[in-house]
């Protein structure tokens, strides 16, 4: 007789939740998204099954940031090769890809590990 063993995965229902950014700060709604995404509103959370939501955000482009942020706040990439590092202001990636502000907040609001990336797919931003 052989024993097989059964993976049973358990299947989760994801809610849709539509949020307007209008006149919303950046920071206070990232914090908001990571926890819809991460499930931890839930009374079932557990961290290792990501039971998250679904997140559509609208008006991206009416974020706000405090202070003097849009002019002093820069967003690093880099190539990996020496003296490969680009600086971004805010003000210039609002005007490119206003929801790239949100999502790079919320990016680093999630935790980091295998699941950061299965989480952002889910963040929907029009």
């Amino acid at each position: 007789m052989s024993w097989t063993k059964q993976a049973t995965t358990p299947t989760i229902k994801r809610t849709v939740h539509e949020i307007d950014a209008a006149g919303k700060v950046v920071g206070r709604l990232a914090t908001e998204i990571a926890t819809l995404l991460m499930g931890k509103n839930k009374a079932s959370y557990v961290p290792h099954i990501d039971s998250g939501a679904v997140i559509k955000v609208k008006n991206a482009a009416q974020l706000v940031l405090t202070g003097k942020k849009w002019e002093t706040k820069k967003y690093f990439r880099t190539s990996g090769r020496p003296g490969g590092l680009k600086a971004t202001l805010a003000s210039t990636l609002r005007e490119t890809d206003p929801g790239e502000v949100l999502k790079h907040a919320v990016k680093f609001m999630l935790p980091k590990n295998s699941t950061q990336a299965v989480r952002l797919k889910r963040l929907i931003i029009e």
